[in-house]
């Protein structure tokens, strides 16, 4: 987070009442014996953070609270939001501890938030004032409030050889300072690891500087880190993975590239650009982005202002006390419909078509050694002694190692389980199967039960048209056709009804005409079987054989 000594004389005022709030609940302060304090010592002369948000104790069920700031009891009005278990009314009323948010525009509406624990009474309330204070200090002064490059990083290794800050992107988190992208690409190179194993991958040495943190925003001291594509937006607080102090952690990833079918197999986007939500983050889409886009959009058109923790709509700014006094009850009131998904937006995102993962296996060593620790935190206090004027502990320090444990690319996709294709396939197994039909028999079906059908009706209304232009023809000249007309010859004789010709069949059927001769056939000239003699005379040696 932002260095605590350079933040402390914008948080002083809100120190100073967070410190009196620990004071009355539970009667202890810095240097102090731990004796409870009555309300009445109160210093009148405070800041108006108990005015805008006051911190209460709840006693009882009957709805009253005591004002820890004035000490003076008030009816609750409105609702009671068990913040811890979502429950209403939960829980001994006398440890109950919470803060009141009113409608500024409108008195009566207030809505009262308890917690079962002090701590986290405190730490939320503490965060709403944090956030309101910081949305009024510009991006380049939070930045310097913040650690370098220079003062995170102690040594630092990848794929065997030495990297520096030049190997870093920084980019500014609302609640969590200064955050350093390793190997983002913006400056058009994509480092990539030969080999896997741990030798071969991030190896760094983080200095955390564990007494200058903010003792009320933070609780636990180390590292959060994240991996993530380098078009992906990191959402630390989301899905962050904490690393601690005085420990090795070594980090192993197996890579997995996932795909879904869309509509109609799922309701997923490809892209985005589907979705009626402007991305404020300049990141590829994700369901996360979209979530948090829209109750950004949400915030600005109900509020009036942004909220500190997303990213500024174009044409808007960030919530603050003196500009938007009733910020705090809208953003509440808001930040409940979307969590009971009352605000649309759950309906309106869509997860993801593609997405990136890894899959992270985590193991911790204590580090540094005991027989090694000396010499190397004397060495790493010398390295770092021109900007750093006491000698480090390892409380410090975090080692961190981020490798791939294979470079085997894991690819997940979806495929349809049937098609067109797959369909029709399966149906022509079956015909074959079971009625043993084929392709060439289909077809053949089709051309006797359709194109042959439709053929010979076309045909018979072409002989009937025919017929009866001929009819037609025929009554208009006034002259029956005779016997020896050309017409009654061939195909065109009356007799011939069918207009097809006559086969051996058709033509034992015609009748024969009525008013004309039979016709007849001659018959045919057998002069092949008369006897010619080929000889004029006879032989004489058969004579001779005839006489004898």
């Amino acid at each position: 987070p932002s260095r605590y000594s350079a933040m402390k004389e914008y948080l002083s005022e809100l120190d100073k009442e967070t410190k009196k709030a620990l004071e009355t609940f539970y009667g202890f302060s810095e240097g102090k014996s731990k004796v409870r304090r009555s309300v009445d010592d109160w210093n009148s002369t405070g800041s108006d953070f108990f005015q805008h948000i006051p911190l209460l104790k709840v006693e009882d069920f009957s709805r009253t609270a005591t004002d820890l700031h004035s000490g003076q009891k008030r009816k609750i009005e409105g609702s009671v939001f068990h913040k811890d278990s979502s429950i209403v009314n939960s829980g001994d009323s006398n440890d109950i501890i919470g803060f009141q948010l009113c409608d500024a525009n409108n008195s009566s509406e207030c809505a009262l938030y308890t917690f079962s624990s002090g701590v986290n009474a405190i730490q939320e309330w503490y965060k709403l004032h944090y956030m309101n204070i910081m949305a009024q200090i510009p991006l380049e002064t939070k930045e310097k409030l913040s650690y370098s490059a220079d003062d995170l990083l102690l040594t630092c290794f990848f794929d065997g050889l030495s990297c520096d800050k030049r190997h870093f992107t920084r980019f500014h988190h609302p609640l969590h300072g200064n955050c350093y992208t390793f190997n983002s690409g913006e400056n058009g190179t994509i480092l990539s690891t030969s080999t896997g194993g741990s030798e071969y991958g991030l190896q760094v040495v983080l200095y955390i500087d564990e007494a200058d943190y903010n003792p009320f925003l933070v609780t636990s001291s180390g590292a959060k880190i994240i991996v993530h594509d380098q078009n992906e937006y990191p959402f630390i607080e989301d899905i962050g993975t904490e690393i601690e102090t005085a420990a090795a952690t070594s980090i192993g990833m197996h890579f997995t590239r996932s795909r879904k079918l869309s509509k109609p197999y799922s309701d997923c986007t490809e892209t985005g650009a589907d979705i009626p939500v402007e991305n404020l983050y300049n990141k590829s889409y994700s369901l996360q982005i979209c979530l948090h886009s829209c109750f950004q959009k949400a915030m600005v058109d109900s509020c009036g202002c942004a909220q500190y923790a997303q990213p500024l709509p174009a044409g808007a700014e960030y919530c603050n006390y003196k500009k938007n006094p009733n910020w705090m009850y809208c953003y509440y009131r808001l930040h409940e419909k979307f969590v009971k998904e009352q605000l649309g937006c759950q309906q309106i995102c869509k997860d993801a078509c593609s997405f990136k993962e890894w899959a992270l296996t985590t193991s911790i060593a204590q580090w540094p050694s005991t027989v090694s620790e000396d010499w190397m935190l004397r060495v790493l206090s010398w390295d770092k002694g021109q900007k750093l004027n006491k000698k480090l502990n390892k409380t410090d320090l975090a080692n961190l190692m981020v490798f791939y444990k294979d470079l085997n690319e894991r690819f997940i996709s979806e495929n349809p389980a049937n098609t067109l294709v797959i369909l029709l396939s399966n149906f022509g197994g079956q015909l074959g199967l079971w009625m043993s039909c084929s392709v060439v028999c289909v077809i053949e079906i089709v051309e006797v039960f359709f194109i042959d059908s439709l053929s010979i009706v076309l045909r018979r209304q072409w002989q009937k048209a025919k017929k009866w232009w001929r009819d037609r023809q025929r009554g208009g000249s006034g002259k029956a056709p005779q016997a020896g007309d050309p017409e009654r010859q061939g195909h065109d004789n009356p007799v011939c009804i069918d207009e097809d010709l006559p086969t051996f069949t058709t033509a034992l059927r015609l009748p024969l005409p009525r008013d004309g001769p039979l016709p007849r056939t001659p018959p045919p000239n057998y002069s092949t079987l008369r006897l010619e003699t080929a000889f004029t005379e006879q032989l004489p040696d058969t004579l001779e054989l005839g006489q004898h």
